[in-house]
């Protein structure tokens, strides 16, 4: 290739930072933002585009030619690279995979087909004729799924009736050959909303629209509201005003389990383009989506964590819901926190961002009580419904049946035999947490992490929740031969069954990650609840937050004690929340609702706070103990984690680590230590806590880290990672 061929800068997704340089045909159009294909080594990768014009500091003849550019114009427009740019220096990771993390899967492909769907829809014909919709009587499947698109008003989108009817192909083509309705194509993979009448706010709600409307440019805002107290639609107002104004609106949800309801009162309220973005749609229908949002042709965007790097050009408000929850944190790869990359990104476009939340993280209340954020509470439910009451029962010295205890069992039965409805949570999934040998004391542990097997299957399997190792429940002891053994704990698993043999004549339902995998089994599974046929739900926190459940008047929890005694420093506050949250599933509609907590620590001091003065009582208590222990929000973390398959390789390469910070009065480093949870997946693994008064100190000693780090000898042997503001420590 000729010397005189333009240079661009790409940044390609490797472990490596800094960027690489390239030559491209000057009769292509290679502008910044754009995707293009390049050889890195041996491998074809594809790359973005970060500068053109380059004047490279390597000889032309060593510069490798540009293989094809995938896009004529950019996919990331001048504010979102502007975006990407802060969140790869702020979590200290290499920009190429930073940007490769926010492309949808289907983009980061070399090959040039990204997978588009068909977007397939369907609507009802208009002039369908009588006779064929009479002979429906016997076939109350199509019946219902009629109704469920002219419900909808204009097209629905074939995978979303997938999703909300499994099953419902066949259904469907049986309408099709009647003539009851049609397949239409959708833009995009967006779907059509039908324009709504708001229901009447309550004056509480009324005085925070208010007050929100009279907010311009970057104005963060915590909705801080007790469940129930309507913070949807104190959304779909503020929605509302700014779709009016022709800019587009990005809502965050922090769990797929959300998602089909808020799409569902989306569709119903808004006449306006819905893209869709989360982990249960195929990379194409994403890519279409992704795409369509950038080119200005979706309204509004909802999705889980990674759609806060969608491209936006008419952004004007930004609401993460429930921001508090953890599922907002990446855990592997690029460590971002979606909240908190969300409100950079409300900054940089100057738009209203609006946090909600009955149970605020504790960096967000304090970010209020210091003023950056305001502040607006809903003490009150919308409907005047009573919160529910939240007594302990002391399980003590007590026999449990799975997990229940007799004064529990007591209380289910009368809310049952009333027809209500009751919810056990418990949050762990499997059938029970350990397998042990009742003669010698032995368990049954996982090969490769220091952790015990989850018996699963009612006695059939052992499953490793931490790496998904697999393997037959022994029937005898592998240390002294014994054939007694016993599964020790509860499980979701082994609770409904329990609750099915105290109630054989109820319907239970078991909502956890095992239950739930297959698609569409979500949707069903909350249907029938919302219809009654299921009185009885187990679940994990799927069911802790955002679900309405009209008939639901007991809750009980089985175990808060897990989040009382931890490594973790964050456990309380987790537990606090998710007591709280799973608390205001009850007594939501005309039905008053009590909760039961199971525990064998009633004198907790935590625990004793949070009932006495609900979560706020809880939070201003744990800030105190935060702030004495200079802990976040009061102080600023980064962990230094690293693994190998030999047990001395972490340890060595975090001592040499520790060896090139400059410690001082403000800045300590904790450790190197080994991680509560040694060795995971075959891995040996360590941390190193670096710790900063202010946030001031932290990120200059990390910038000069990240390059060091790669230089020493031990990192050879390792793989590590920065974690900045880590959300748990295991």
């Amino acid at each position: 290739m000729e010397q005189d061929y333009p240079v661009i800068r790409v940044a390609v997704p490797v472990p490596l930072y800094g960027t690489f340089d390239y030559l491209v045909d000057p009769a292509a159009s290679a502008p910044v933002g754009a995707r293009v294909q390049i050889r890195f080594g041996r491998r074809p990768l594809v790359g973005v585009i970060v500068a053109t014009d380059v004047e490279s500091q390597v000889a032309p003849d060593k510069l490798k030619p540009v293989l094809r550019v995938l896009d004529d114009t950019p996919l990331f427009d001048e504010a979102l690279l502007k975006l990407l740019r802060w969140t790869a220096r702020y979590y200290h990771h290499p920009l190429g995979d930073t940007l490769a993390t926010a492309l949808p899967a289907a983009l980061r492909r070399t090959r040039t087909d990204t997978e588009s769907t068909r977007n397939r829809g369907w609507q009802a014909v208009a002039d369908a004729p009588a006779e064929a919709e009479a002979a429906l009587t016997r076939a109350p499947r199509q019946q219902e799924l009629l109704a469920a698109i002219r419900a909808a008003g204009n097209a629905v989108a074939h995978g979303t009736l997938l999703a909300r009817f499994p099953g419902a192909q066949r259904p469907l083509n049986a309408l099709t050959e009647r003539g009851l309705i049609e397949a239409v194509e959708l833009p995009g993979g967006l779907e059509t909303g039908t324009a709504g009448t708001p229901p009447a706010l309550t004056s509480d709600q009324q005085d925070v629209v208010d007050r929100l409307r009279t907010a311009s440019g970057f104005a963060p805002a915590l909705i801080e509201g007790v469940t129930g107290s309507g913070k949807t639609e104190i959304y779909f107002q503020r929605m509302a005003d700014v779709l009016a104004t022709g800019r587009q609106v990005l809502f965050l949800a922090p769990e797929i389990g959300l998602t089909p309801q808020l799409i569902d009162r989306l569709r119903s309220r808004f006449a306006a383009a819905i893209g869709v973005l989360h982990s249960q749609r195929s990379d194409g229908e994403r890519a279409d989506v992704w795409k369509a949002a950038g080119a200005g042709e979706a309204d509004i965007v909802i999705g889980t964590r990674s759609a806060i790097f969608t491209p936006m050009p008419r952004l004007g408000l930004i609401i993460v819901d429930e921001e508090h929850d953890g599922s907002y944190k990446q855990g592997d790869g690029l460590r971002y926190h979606a909240r908190d990359v969300a409100l950079k990104r409300a900054q940089d476009a100057a738009i209203p961002i609006l946090l909600g939340s009955a149970t605020p993280a504790l960096e967000t209340l304090h970010n209020a009580r210091a003023g950056r954020f305001v502040h607006h509470k809903l003490v009150r439910r919308a409907t005047g419904a009573a919160l529910p009451a939240i007594r302990l029962i002391d399980i003590r010295s007590r026999p449990l049946d799975g997990g229940l205890s007799d004064p529990l069992l007591n209380r289910i039965r009368p809310h049952l035999e009333a027809g209500n409805q009751v919810m056990i949570f418990i949050n762990r999934r499997g059938f029970a947490p350990a397998l042990f040998c009742h003669d010698c004391g032995w368990s049954a542990p996982c090969h490769r992490c220091d952790a015990p097997m989850t018996v699963h299957g009612a006695m059939s399997r052992l499953v490793c929740h931490h790496c998904g190792s697999t393997e037959k429940a022994p029937t005898v002891c592998a240390s002294c031969g014994s054939e007694s053994l016993i599964a020790l704990g509860a499980g979701t698993q082994r609770v409904a069954g329990a609750l099915r043999s105290h109630f054989p004549d109820v319907a239970v339902a078991r909502f956890d990650r095992d239950s739930m995998a297959r698609k569409g089994r979500l949707e069903a599974q909350l249907a029938d609840v919302a219809s009654g046929k299921t009185q009885l739900l187990v679940g994990t926190q799927m069911l802790a937050k955002g679900h309405d459940f009209a008939r639901l008047t007991c809750v009980g929890v089985l175990d808060v004690d897990g989040g009382l005694f931890s490594a973790d420093f964050r456990a309380t506050e987790h537990m606090a929340q998710v007591v709280t949250q799973v608390a205001g599933r009850a007594g939501r509609a005309d039905r008053p609702g009590e909760v039961w907590l199971q525990t064998r620590n009633p004198e907790h001091p935590m625990l004793v706070r949070l009932l006495g003065g609900g979560y706020p009582g809880f939070a201003e208590a744990a800030l105190a103990e935060r702030e004495a222990t200079a802990l976040p929000p009061y102080g600023h973390l980064a962990l230094l984690r690293a693994e190998a398959h030999e047990q001395r390789y972490p340890h060595d390469f975090l001592t040499a680590a520790a060896d090139t910070i400059p410690l001082g009065g403000e800045l300590a480093c904790w450790g190197p230590v080994p991680a509560p949870m040694a060795r995971r997946a075959g891995r040996y693994r360590a941390h190193l806590l670096l710790h900063a008064s202010r946030r001031a100190l932290l990120h200059p000693v990390l910038d000069r880290w990240q390059t060091q780090l790669a230089e020493l000898p031990a990192a050879r042997r390792v793989r590590w990672s920065i974690d900045v503001d880590p959300q748990d420590l295991l």
